[in-house]
């Protein structure tokens, strides 16, 4: 992941700033739509409706998300640096992407990077179906690969870390680009983002913002195109508290204030199950899938066909 910046240029920037929330959704309200969107770029700042926010909720108090170390013994932390933990807890769905074995990066980085994951709760792939519809709109030609569809998720936390006796703020993402084909799609509930689409940097200096998007809560942003997914990077700056929001689940090491659901697509054949991992990829990640598995009916089934076979 490339490393963070901050420096803004108010000449190479538009802005698009949504009202800020103020609570969760009120039954009938609508916001108003930003007046410009640039090409390629989708913003809805009202799509999920208060019974669907309601739902979401509610799949969220039942969910374990799972701390994760960057490294593991067979990928190793390269010269120079250490181990270290995720910033948040993550989960996942429709296919994993545990950071010890890398994210997806075609062309080469597609072996061993994507494991079978829960399907997606209902509320989420009804809003799964609807995000497709707009996207299939609104991308033609080499935006839009053939078979594209959003298989996977990251769903995402956003808030106060503890360390000892102190809580440390965690709700940002530094510069990166999504990999997977296609138009990307993220929905946000809670606290309102900051995200920001920054260019390449200039001689080890941090890259201009190119557009910015507040992201409110119950908002939807669709982007794609080769200005999205291959000239910029994007990050999230920073994330608000005057909404007051607290999300569920419930953590001991965690307050959540936001959550982002970043959906993606994977082709088919890049997803392979838990038991078919090479050895050592399988070996570095089997105490996640175990963790898992204490609160997911899905990987304790994955576990138990790995260990069958192992056991023939």
């Amino acid at each position: 992941m490339p490393k963070p910046g901050n420096r803004r240029s108010e000449g190479s920037r538009t802005r698009i700033a949504a009202a800020p929330a103020r609570g969760p959704l009120a039954a009938g309200r609508r916001r108003a739509r930003p007046e410009r969107q640039p090409d390629g770029h989708l913003y809805d700042p009202a799509f999920v409706s208060p019974a669907e926010r309601e739902a979401i909720v509610r799949w969220l108090a039942g969910l374990r998300p799972l701390w994760e170390d960057r490294f593991s013994p067979h990928f190793p932390p390269p010269p120079g640096q250490s181990q270290r933990r995720l910033l948040r807890p993550v989960y996942w769905l429709g296919n994993w992407q545990f950071a010890c074995l890398g994210y997806y990066r075609p062309p080469r980085g597609v072996h061993d990077r994507c494991v079978r994951a829960e399907p997606f709760p209902d509320v989420l792939a009804g809003l799964v179906r609807r995000i497709e519809a707009r996207a299939r709109a609104r991308f033609r030609g080499p935006d839009l690969p053939r078979g594209w569809r959003l298989n996977t998720c990251l769903v995402n936390l956003y808030g106060s870390r503890r360390e000892g006796d102190a809580w440390i703020d965690s709700a940002r993402v530094g510069e990166h680009r999504d990999f997977e084909p296609g138009p990307v799609a993220s929905v946000s509930l809670g606290e309102r983002a900051l995200l920001q689409f920054v260019g390449p940097s200039r001689r080890g200096e941090p890259g201009d913002v190119v557009f910015e998007q507040w992201l409110d809560d119950g908002s939807l942003q669709i982007f794609g195109g080769e200005r999205w997914k291959d000239r910029t990077f994007h990050r999230v700056q920073r994330v608000d508290r005057r909404g007051g929001h607290e999300l569920p689940p419930a953590m001991a090491d965690f307050r959540t204030r936001r959550v982002n659901f970043t959906f993606r697509y994977v082709p088919d054949e890049h997803v392979v199950r838990f038991r078919d991992l090479s050895p050592p990829a399988r070996e570095d990640v089997r105490r996640y899938v175990a963790e898992l598995a204490e609160g997911s009916t899905f990987f304790r089934a994955e576990l138990a066909r790995c260990d069958d076979r192992a056991g023939t």
